[in-house]
């Protein structure tokens, strides 16, 4: 079965260390794909929020 696990998180480096805690747990074999994607988001007091999204497809066994 094909399943996808989603990391989110305002700070790259927190996503990324969940996901590499993640995919240490896979066999190389069940990682399908790993996608990454990051905006920011302006607001009116000038403040920019940053967001990263880290999507891991992976076969379960």
């Amino acid at each position: 079965m094909i399943q996808v696990k989603e990391f989110l998180d305002t700070e790259y480096s927190l996503a990324e260390k969940r996901a590499n805690e993640f995919l240490a747990g896979l066999e190389e074999e069940q990682v399908v794909n790993v996608l990454y994607g990051s905006y920011a988001k302006s607001q009116t007091q000038g403040l920019v929020h940053q967001r990263a999204s880290i999507l891991i497809v992976y076969k379960t066994k």
